[in-house]
């Protein structure tokens, strides 16, 4: 892995660049620094999440989680370097399937919302799906490592899933989507 900070104010970013994990500089507008901020915020958007109070399984998930996308920002952060692999997707794949098991089969489409925590998992997902973009844009002029793409991909419907579940942890439902729905005031 890349050198560590041992001071935050470093001063080298002034002239619009920052440094890249090989050592390397890039304009902070670069692609690659995009993908890896929408990750970083992603990762910041779970810690928040990680502050309700969550089911502890759901809370261990949500932590490995966080250390996975720390680790897939390293990677975005040092070109050619792996650290996700088909291991890491095969483990969201067993969590998807693990909490759709007692999930209803959707009939309509959910907005997003119900229990604060479920709207926060929305959130995540959209940030994630957001993350997963920047991803796909960066690999059209980089390389970019496929599960990187699996990774995000599947994590944003882990997340879909996860905002069903935290409703019905609250003792709720889902928020179905009526269409032509007028809001009264």
């Amino acid at each position: 892995m890349g050198n560590r900070l041992s001071k935050i104010a470093t001063r080298t970013g002034d002239n619009g660049t920052t440094g890249l994990g090989d050592g390397s500089r890039v304009d902070k507008d670069n692609l690659r620094i995009h993908a890896i901020g929408d990750v970083d915020e992603l990762n910041s958007h779970v810690g928040v999440l990680l502050c309700e109070t969550l089911p502890a399984p759901l809370r261990e998930d949500l932590l490995t989680i966080q250390h996975d996308l720390f680790d897939l920002g390293g990677e975005l952060c040092i070109p050619g370097y792996v650290m996700i692999k088909e291991s890491h997707i095969a483990r969201l794949d067993a969590l998807l399937e693990k909490y759709n098991a007692d999930l209803p089969p959707l009939r309509e489409f959910i907005l997003p919302g119900g229990a604060r925590t479920a709207a926060l998992a929305h959130v995540c997902r959209t940030v994630c799906r957001r993350a997963e973009r920047s991803i796909i844009t960066l690999g059209k002029t980089e390389t970019v490592n496929v599960p990187v793409r699996h990774y995000v991909n599947r994590l944003s419907d882990l997340l879909f899933v996860l905002s069903r579940v935290l409703n019905r942890v609250d003792g709720g439902s889902d928020v179905l989507w009526k269409s032509g729905q007028v809001a009264d005031n």
